[in-house]
């Protein structure tokens, strides 16, 4: 696939032989990476996305709603779309937005409850798929996972050749599409998987990663949200190019921590495995307002919005936990935090609501207005559907 090309995107190891990357140190490039070590001479890395999954499911199910434009989600009140179809999407509607607003965009809208037992059914006989390949596999939610095929136990000899067999197997197993991305490393590979969108494949070769990443908007990195996009587009960074073109100390003024991950990423270098069994430690959301925020009435929504993305999280999981935590950073930029734990699991969607409002309660009066909001849920038991997921944000910048 061309580098660079632009898909239908939705919303890894050899080095790339970068110039600029040759002159960096082997500490830096580590950094860079996020993880310490060597990487292997010769990664293969698929990464696996299935098409618009919770609706493509219902479509696949109920002929009638093939061609149109659907949600999964709550239609009501403060419902929240947790999928929409390509139809959907068409008209703008995208998951977390509210079903009021995506009703607007898209009066035919066609809503369904979501059934979350049927989608891990679904997404089990998509996991045996992947095993039937390689034994590394990293899910990430129901409908996505990484895959080391650096071993090739089937001998297929090509990561290409192996991504095409995968895909195929799952549409004749499960009725539905998948996209996949395949590369050195993992940050590049996810970066392809969302390409050529729908039902499409992106590979992106060994030498190739800078190349693709600079013809890239960076609102396109994972983890990258609106808000870091507007911010980095302030500072005259908008496409993959100007992210390298800034020096490490640059970044590490304007993005802290967030840096390292940056200064890697501008140059396709990624250093971290596909880890097969990584726990998860805790899943919740936060949200980065436009205004500052201090009405009680204007906290209480914000709430509730955080709540209905951060459950539809928990559900895909199939996560219990037992801590509920809310963090608030003030317009000062001071953080404050205040949780709660349960004997037991925590019992569902109302009663984490609940305790979210109560923990919110507690903090008030607020010192200062609030620029961020955030709730998780910790102390997790059963992660049956998503091992090895990271930890998710609404956007991380």
């Amino acid at each position: 696939m061309r580098p660079g090309a632009h898909g239908h995107g939705e919303t890894a190891e050899k080095r790339a032989r970068d110039p600029s990357e040759e002159q960096t140190s082997d500490r830096t490039r580590k950094q860079a990476a996020g993880q310490a070590g060597t990487a292997p001479a010769h990664r293969k890395i698929i990464h696996v996305d299935m098409d618009a999954f919770f609706a493509s499911v219902e479509q696949r199910d109920d002929p009638a709603l093939r061609g149109k434009p659907v949600a999964v989600g709550g239609s009501t009140g403060r419902g929240v779309v947790a999928a929409a179809s390509y139809e959907a999407r068409a008209f703008g509607v995208r998951s977390a937005m509210p079903s009021v607003t995506a009703q607007r965009l898209c009066p035919d809208l066609v809503f369904c409850k979501a059934r979350f037992d049927v989608y891990r059914e679904v997404s089990q006989q998509i996991r045996e798929v992947f095993y039937s390949f390689t034994p590394l596999v990293e899910p990430l939610s129901l409908d996505e996972a990484y895959l080391d095929v650096t071993a090739d136990p089937q001998r297929i000899g090509s990561a290409t050749r192996i991504a095409r067999e995968i895909r195929a197997n799952i549409a004749a197993r499960t009725g539905l599409t998948a996209s996949a991305g395949v590369s050195y490393n993992k940050f590049l590979a996810k970066l392809a998987s969302d390409q050529n969108k729908p039902d499409g494949m992106c590979v992106i070769r060994p030498g190739e990663g800078a190349a693709f990443v600079a013809g890239l908007p960076v609102s396109r990195f994972h983890g990258i949200g609106p808000v870091g996009a507007r911010k980095m587009a302030a500072l005259g960074i908008v496409t993959g190019a100007d992210l390298a073109a800034r020096d490490l100390p640059f970044l590490a003024t304007h993005f802290g921590s967030f840096a390292e991950y940056l200064f890697g990423a501008a140059r396709g270098v990624d250093h971290r495995q596909v880890r097969a069994h990584r726990v998860r430690k805790s899943i919740g959301g936060e949200r980065t307002f436009l205004a500052d925020l201090s009405a009680p009435a204007q906290l209480t929504s914000a709430m509730d919005a955080i709540i209905d993305v951060v459950w539809e999280r928990i559900e895909r999981a199939a996560a219990v936990g037992r801590t509920v935590t809310i963090k608030l950073k003030y317009n000062d930029f001071t953080i404050r935090s205040r949780a709660c734990s349960l004997p037991r699991v925590v019992n569902d969607k109302a009663e984490f609501a609940r305790i979210g409002h109560a923990l919110l309660c507690e903090m008030q009066p607020l010192p200062r207005p609030i620029r961020l909001m955030g709730l998780t849920l910790s102390r997790l038991g059963d992660i049956a559907e998503s091992e090895g997921a990271s930890p998710a944000q609404l956007t991380l910048l």
